[in-house]
């Protein structure tokens, strides 16, 4: 059974964790506001996503926008704009919100009644590694049934449960050589 890798990329091999491709797959599904929020639009956007229901309220509070209803009503008027740390707190509230938002409906399509969804994992970069030290590692599909830990993660920002959840949950059902495949060049799955 393999380890974990300790010492990624001492030989040249490039590559990012696997769990942090999937998040980045998540987010992608999530939909997240596309103009940036140093533009009025998109921070408009945001604030409105945040402040149109006392349950997103709550939820932005939680995710850390600490600010009045006062400052809230302010910033949505144009009478003042938010400082570059509220405008960094007011992304992290909305990404953390709207992850949580939409948590139950990417579960629901990944799962998809217990067929899950087809993954494609594409290896490493070892075009920098020496050739004696290269392995082959093909590019794998295969189908997850449970997306459950993984969606949890990525949904409370825990970093280190979504790792655990895919190496330890998703991997291992590559069979003896799941290792390999820890970190790798791209992660896609379409839900």
């Amino acid at each position: 059974m393999p380890e974990r890798n300790l010492e990624f990329g001492k030989l040249g091999a490039r590559g990012a964790k696997g769990s942090e491709l999937v998040a980045r797959k998540l987010d992608e599904l999530a939909g997240y506001v596309a103009t940036p929020i140093s533009q009025r639009r998109g921070l408009m956007a945001r604030l409105r996503y945040l402040t149109r229901t006392d349950h997103a309220r709550l939820a932005a509070r939680e995710a850390g926008l600490t600010v009045t209803d006062r400052t809230l009503r302010a910033w949505l008027a144009g009478e003042r704009s938010p400082s570059r740390k509220n405008m960094e707190r007011i992304e992290q509230a909305y990404r953390a919100v709207r992850r949580h938002n939409v948590a139950r409906h990417l579960l629901k399509r990944l799962n998809r009644e217990g067929r899950g969804t087809r993954v494609e994992i594409h290896p490493l970069n070892q075009s920098q590694v020496s050739r004696p030290h290269q392995r082959v590692v093909p590019y794998r599909t295969m189908n997850v049934r449970n997306w459950d830990g993984i969606v949890d993660s990525w949904a409370t920002s825990d970093d280190q449960g979504l790792d655990d959840a895919w190496t330890d949950g998703v991997l291992p059902d590559l069979g003896s050589d799941y290792g390999a495949y820890e970190y790798c060049t791209a992660v896609g799955f379409a839900a």
